[in-house]
């Protein structure tokens, strides 16, 4: 009995830890243009991005990208600028072996406010306005849902007769020691088409 108080009173930690990291965490903004059977369509307006490109298989490409990229934005910049961590964190796949990580930059950035990365394989890009068709899914963040997810959003996307531009991403909204069913995962594909009926 007594083991199964301290199990329950621990996995309600773990569930409040998991909810409140992502307290406070500011995500880019967007309106749902659209409901369709399976996904939604999102207009986003312009934003920033730190991306960083690494090789590997993707659980490695992907502990790998957000070190660097958590390195960036605890201090590891020429002016050691601490800056505000966002949602959510991206991840591009080019092929199997090649894949670039994207943090979102705070919205009061720009190109040239932003401190200079000690680390010269960090870029930044800014992302234009665009309309992205969006699966939203819990679970681990992984390749293997992450294909699976991405193949579901394909097939809506081809039956709706809308044409996807350049790579799926998968994104994520929260740290890794947040409980499973708690996560809030979401592929997105950049459709071509400007008017959505």
């Amino acid at each position: 009995m007594i083991i199964s108080i301290i199990l329950v009173v621990l996995l309600g930690l773990w569930m409040a830890w998991s909810v409140l990291s992502i307290r406070g965490v500011k995500e880019p903004s967007y309106t749902v243009i659209a409901q369709r059977s399976g996904y939604e369509i999102r207009a986003y307006q312009p934003y920033i991005v730190a991306e960083v490109t690494v090789n590997g298989p993707f659980d490695q490409a992907l502990n790998q990208g957000f070190q660097i990229l958590a390195g960036y934005i605890f201090g590891g910049n020429t002016t050691q600028e601490k800056i505000a961590m966002t949602a959510p964190v991206k991840m591009i796949d080019k092929n199997t072996q090649e894949h670039t990580m994207e943090f979102l930059m705070p919205a009061n950035y720009t190109l040239n406010s932003l401190a200079i990365p000690n680390n010269k394989n960090i870029r930044f890009r800014e992302v234009p306005a665009q309309e992205v068709a969006v699966i939203q899914f819990s679970g681990i963040f992984s390749q293997k849902r992450f294909d699976r997810k991405k193949a579901d959003l394909i097939q809506y996307l081809q039956r709706d007769g809308l044409v996807i531009e350049g790579n799926v991403q998968i994104a994520g909204y929260n740290p890794p020691w947040t409980c499973p069913w708690l996560t809030r995962n979401e592929v997105w594909a950049i459709i071509k088409s400007s008017k959505i009926n």
